[in-house]
């Protein structure tokens, strides 16, 4: 395998979103990640469609596309971890890796000693990472979570959606899986935070990672606002509540996106627009204005591009879109067992010194048991 952490063998015992999401960033980046899977049935978001993958004949696969969306570059090696030789096969594959995820509830892999002391135990330089909904203290510490509940439970809904009493007002989740994606990121940090020590200690370490940890920790300005002031954020729709100008706006022919992040920005908006006067204009020259004076500044702009061609607006502003993303290679097609191929949003990192490569596409279930067994010098048959 290509990439930086292609000397890195990962045992992933994760699935739905967050732990999956942390190991399909180490196997783009190089690592052997061996997913443990149920006999049979799988990752749960293996049936979470449609759509799924059309094979050649385009007649649907089994492989939903949220399943494809977060475990490409895995092996897959199906086991009971509930019986004797499964949790057997799971000791030998940890005591051959660098990294262990799980999201298991609090206490499960413990019963079939799998827990971090029990793999420690045969690698003393495991790096072990469990992600759950409230982590491993506190007393939620056993209750099951999902992304959508921890979006509310967190404050994100608080401060996403149009604002009450508006048309369309009310608490709105982020339009993906945020938490678990976060959380995933976070996993992926801390895991490679670790590995760093370990090159320098030659011991490992346990990871206790909570999604409403991760959600409290990426409020970010929203819960400093709050902690400068008292005062608890608001919805705002796309409004940002500490820059301006910043929202969606309606024009001839559709809706446009406007950032503005600093005062020489706003100077070339307005002489776009035709209004050189504003950028002397003590209400609106400083974003601090801007932000104070926002019931004043906001309908001007939006009688301004009201008149005018989406188009011609993202000319003017120079706003890039798709054709970067495909200049960039974010998408590219895997070779796929049953579909022949399979299109993947790949990784952003981008390496002088490391080359990635995306030749491995989701797997099918239990599609490597037999080689990865063979590698650990068990037969298939046992």
């Amino acid at each position: 395998m290509a990439g930086p952490l292609s000397h890195i063998r990962v045992l992933d015992l994760s699935r739905i979103m967050a732990g999956p999401w942390a190991t399909q960033v180490l196997a783009d980046l190089g690592a052997d990640v061996i997913k443990v899977e149920r006999p049979g049935v799988g990752d749960d978001t293996r049936t979470w469609g449609p759509p799924f993958l059309k094979d050649a004949s385009g007649q649907p696969t089994k492989e939903a596309g949220y399943y494809l969306s977060v475990n490409r570059g895995k092996r897959s090696i199906t086991l009971e971890l509930d019986k004797p030789e499964g949790q057997a096969v799971v000791r030998a594959l940890a005591a051959r890796s660098d990294i262990v995820l799980e999201n298991f509830k609090v206490g499960t892999l413990r019963r079939f000693a799998l827990d971090y002391e029990s793999l420690k135990a045969v690698n003393p330089r495991i790096i072990y990472c469990s992600v759950t909904g409230f982590g491993q203290t506190g007393p939620k510490r056993e209750a099951a979570a999902y992304d959508f509940m921890i979006q509310a439970m967190g404050g994100l809904m608080s401060i996403t959606g149009e604002r009450d009493g508006t048309p369309g007002g009310g608490p709105q989740k982020v339009g993906v899986p945020i938490v678990d994606l976060m959380t995933g990121m976070y996993a992926a940090v801390g895991v490679l935070a670790a590995l760093a020590r370990r090159a320098e200690t030659g011991n490992g370490d346990y990871i206790d990672l909570a999604m409403l940890d991760v959600q409290a920790a990426f409020l970010a300005n929203q819960a400093m606002n709050w902690l400068a002031s008292g005062n608890a954020p608001k919805r705002g729709g796309n409004r940002h509540p500490n820059i301006q100008p910043q929202d969606v706006f309606p024009c001839a022919d559709g809706f446009f996106a406007l950032a503005v992040g600093n005062d020489g920005q706003f100077g070339r908006l307005a002489e776009i627009l035709g209004h050189p006067e504003w950028i002397k204009d003590e209400r609106f020259a400083t974003n601090p204005a801007r932000v104070r004076n926002h019931p004043l500044l906001d309908p001007l702009l939006r009688t301004e591009f009201a008149g005018r061609q989406r188009h011609d607006l993202v000319a003017a502003l120079d706003a890039a879109g798709e054709p970067q993303v495909q200049h960039r290679q974010m998408l590219r097609k895997l070779p796929h067992p049953a579909a022949g191929a399979v299109p993947q949003v790949v990784s952003p990192l981008n390496f002088a010194n490391e080359s990635l490569a995306f030749d491995r596409p989701p797997p099918l279930l239990g599609e490597h048991t037999d080689e990865i067994l063979r590698e650990l010098g068990l037969s298939p048959n046992n």
